[in-house]
C-alpha cells in the first residue's frame, strides 16, 4: 500500500505518535521507522528513501538525545534546525515526525537505562564513556513507541548499529533492521551533521580518514590479510595531518567488534579522529565497494 500523504503529520507526544501510527497500520501498513538526532543530510534522506523502499509508511524521530553525550561533549552546540528538517522530512516523503521533547522521552524518575556490555566498552565505548548505553536506551523506547517493522539505519556508525541488532535480537524486538551504505560526498567524506563545525582548511584535513580507510581497502584488495599491517598502513596516513588527532583506527568483526587478526571479506576497518574541536568517524567493508 504505497503512502498517499502530501504533508508531514508532526506529533510531538508520545500518546500522538502511538495514535497516528495506530491509524496508518489500521490500514494495513507496514511500517518503516528511521531514528535521528535532525541537521539531516543526504545520508538520513536515503534511509528515508530505502524505508519507502521495504514500507508502506515511515515514521522519522528526530531528537538530540541527551543520555548519549558526555559532560564534555556537543550537545549544547548540536544543530537543532527543525523547521527546514520537517521541510526536507515532508520533500522525501516522510508520513509521521515525531519530535520529542526530553522531558517528555525523559521523565521524572526514572530508574531503568538499556546496557549495551561489554561490546559498549570498546572503541567508541572505551573514548565515550556510557555513550551506547544512551544510545541503545533511547533506541528502545522508540522502538517500544513506534513498534515498526523494519527500521533502517546508516552504516556510518557501525558500532552503533551492531549494537542495536544485538539488542533487538537479544530483547525480542519483533522488526526487521536494515543497516544502509554510507553516503559520501564527491571526495569522499562521510556525511554528518558534525561537518558543518569545520573551516575550510579543517574540512580538507577530514578527508584523511577515508583516504586512509582506502588505503587499507587498496592493500586488502592487494592480497593483505594481517590485521596489524593493514592497521598500520591505515594509521600511516595520519602522520603528515597534524591536526588531526586519531582516538583509533582498527580491523574488526563488524558485529561482535572483536579485532580481526586475519581479514577476511566483510571485515570492518574503522576510524575515529578528532580535528579541531570536531570529533568524526567513518569506516568501510572490505572487499565492498564503499561508494555502493
Amino acid at each position: 500500500m504505497p503512502s498517499t500523504a502530501t504533508s508531514v503529520q508532526r506529533v510531538s507526544r508520545i500518546a500522538d505518535a502511538r495514535a497516528a501510527i495506530a491509524k496508518v497500520r489500521a490500514d494495513g501498513a507496514r511500517i518503516g521507522f528511521v531514528p535521528t538526532m535532525g541537521a539531516l543530510h543526504r545520508g538520513h534522506l536515503s534511509l528515508v528513501d530505502r524505508a519507502r523502499r521495504e514500507s508502506d509508511a515511515v515514521v522519522m524521530s528526530i531528537f538530540v538525545n541527551p543520555l548519549q553525550f558526555g559532560p564534555t561533549e556537543d550537545f549544547g552546540r548540536y544543530p537543532r534546525p527543525l523547521e527546514e528538517d520537517a521541510r526536507l522530512a515532508s520533500e522525501v516523503g516522510v508520513d509521521i515526525l515525531f519530535t520529542p521533547s526530553s522531558d517528555e522521552m525523559y521523565r521524572d524518575g526514572r530508574a531503568t537505562i538499556v546496557s549495551a556490555g561489554p561490546r559498549g566498552e570498546v572503541w567508541e565505548g572505551a573514548v565515550r564513556p556510557g555513550h551506547f548505553d544512551g544510545v541503545l536506551t533511547v533506541v528502545a523506547k522508540l522502538f517500544n513507541i513506534v513498534q515498526p517493522d523494519v527500521a533502517i539505519l546508516g552504516r556510518k556508525d557501525l558500532q552503533q548499529a551492531s549494537l542495536i541488532q544485538a539488542m533487538a535480537r537479544d530483547l525480542d524486538f519483533d522488526l526487521t533492521i536494515v543497516v544502509a551504505p554510507t553516503i559520501r560526498e564527491g571526495d569522499g567524506l562521510a556525511l554528518s551533521s558534525r561537518n558543518a563545525y569545520f573551516s575550510k582548511s579543517e574540512r580538507g584535513d577530514a578527508l584523511v580518514l577515508i583516504r586512509a580507510l582506502r588505503a587499507v581497502a587498496a592493500a586488502f584488495g592487494a592480497g593483505e590479510r594481517d590485521g596489524r599491517r593493514l592497521e598500520d598502513i591505515g594509521r600511516q596516513r595520519f602522520a603528515d595531518v597534524r591536526r588531526a588527532s586519531l582516538d583509533y583506527f582498527a580491523v574488526v568483526n563488524p558485529m561482535t567488534l572483536e579485532p580481526e587478526p586475519r581479514a577476511e571479506r566483510g571485515s570492518a576497518a574503522i576510524v575515529a579522529a578528532r580535528l579541531g574541536a570536531t570529533r568524526l568517524i567513518d569506516n568501510i567493508i572490505l572487499g565492498e565497494n564503499d561508494q555502493d
